[in-house]
């Protein structure tokens, strides 16, 4: 790989996700499942499959980012548990699941992965959500 390749958005996680803001390093991607409040944060290096093929310098910042969003959204969520999981099975391209997990959810206790189909969140339900993930997004622009 070249150092002048531009980093492109995984297809499949395009297709699912909604775009909320940008970083130095990640952009924070809302999963468009109304099912659990879900993100993703993508750091936006070419290539970049592992979190240990960051240089260190983006490991960190990924770590202070994902803490951050992380707190964030079980408080404006008010969530049981947070599952912060980089699988990579399905899209290879290096990405961190942030989902907030509720006692009696549809997966409770187990993976949100295969359980109930996902589904979408109509227009209305966008905005909403939105709104509730400014402190979120708020967050996730203040790491430094």
């Amino acid at each position: 790989m070249s150092g002048t390749e531009a980093f492109v958005l995984h297809e499949k996680l395009a297709e699912d996700t909604v775009s909320l803001a940008k970083s130095e390093l990640s952009e924070l991607r809302l999963m468009n499942d109304r099912n659990y409040p879900w993100l993703l944060l993508v750091p936006e290096r070419v290539g970049a499959r592992e979190i240990y093929e960051l240089a260190p310098a983006d490991q960190q910042r990924l770590l202070r980012e994902s803490s951050a969003i992380g707190e964030a959204m079980m408080n404006a969520f008010e969530g049981h548990k947070l599952n912060v999981a980089a699988l990579g099975n399905m899209v290879p391209q290096l990405h961190l699941h942030h989902v907030v997990r509720y006692e009696g959810d549809a997966a409770w206790p187990g993976p949100v992965w295969g359980v109930v189909s996902p589904a979408a969140y109509t227009e209305a339900e966008l905005r909403e959500v939105k709104k509730k993930l400014v402190p979120v997004v708020s967050a996730f622009r203040s790491v430094s």
